[in-house]
């Protein structure tokens, strides 16, 4: 199947955030395009990027970065990222406004697709918060209709797992595929799989394990000062210390050198 001639293509401009190109859009623009893709059974590989995301791109530009600059939408999930965007836009672009925050994606996508009659796809996190998930997404949109749900185990998976996921996916019928695995995985995941799913595969991150109840939002107060990394690192904070403490710094005094035009792009796709 050739899957170039089935790809629609995004109009707003990108900006380049650490040699990562960003779509300058919204939330109306983005799901507006992902329902059309579904509608028409367009394949259309979902980033939704943060400072996390963009700085791994950074670091492993031939593999992570390399799949998320060939992704057909790749949107600023982060505020950090869309202050970046801001500092570096081109003479005449407007400045972002919002961010598009993959789990508030996910609800807007749920949303227009239960108005729409397209039904959807749940792939990763744990049974239990599947289980949750479910009945919460139901229970906001009533006519939302849910295809089927998978929890691969937590280990690489083999070629007749993988080969037989892919075959329950394309069974139901979904229109749309929702991702949670975790960066880079989840991206990983997408890329592999875009030419055999023939519909939207959007990446979302921790909205799984927000939606379904599992973990709480950071106050919208926090979300808007771009402090959500602080609400997260201070509930967990083993696990995610690493990613916070060292990729945080790391990404501001990159942005730095690049707006002050010193930074070396290791990825020269973008």
């Amino acid at each position: 199947m050739n899957t170039a001639t089935k790809t629609l293509v995004l109009s707003p401009t990108k900006t380049s955030v650490l040699g990562i190109g960003v779509h300058r859009t919204n939330y109306e623009e983005s799901t507006a395009l992902i329902v059309e893709s579904a509608k028409n059974s367009k394949y259309l590989p979902v980033a939704a990027v943060n400072v996390h995301s963009i700085t791994e791109a950074y670091l492993d530009s031939k593999g992570h970065g390399h799949r998320i600059n060939q992704f057909p939408l790749v949107v600023p999930d982060g505020q950090p990222v869309r202050w970046g965007m801001n500092l570096l836009r081109k003479p005449g672009e407007k400045l972002l406004r919002d961010r598009v925050r993959g789990p508030e994606l996910m609800l807007r996508v749920c949303e227009k697709a239960a108005a729409e009659g397209i039904s959807i796809f749940l792939y990763g996190s744990t049974k239990s918060v599947l289980k949750n998930l479910r009945l919460n997404l139901t229970r906001k949109f009533p006519k939302l209709i849910i295809a089927g749900a998978i929890s691969p185990p937590f280990r690489t998976l083999t070629p007749e797992e993988d080969a037989e996921y892919i075959r329950q996916i394309r069974q139901s019928g979904a229109g749309i595929v929702f991702v949670s695995l975790g960066c880079p995985k989840q991206e990983k995941w997408a890329f592999e799989h875009r030419q055999k799913i023939d519909c939207p595969i959007i990446c979302v991150g921790a909205a799984f394990e927000i939606h379904s109840g599992n973990i709480p939002e950071a106050p919208t107060v926090m979300q808007e000062l771009g402090l959500e990394w602080l609400y997260r690192l201070v509930r967990e904070p083993f696990r995610l210390w690493k990613r916070y403490v060292l990729l945080n710094p790391m990404y501001a005094v990159l942005l730095f050198l690049q707006v002050v035009k010193l930074l070396p792009l290791r990825n020269p796709e973008y």
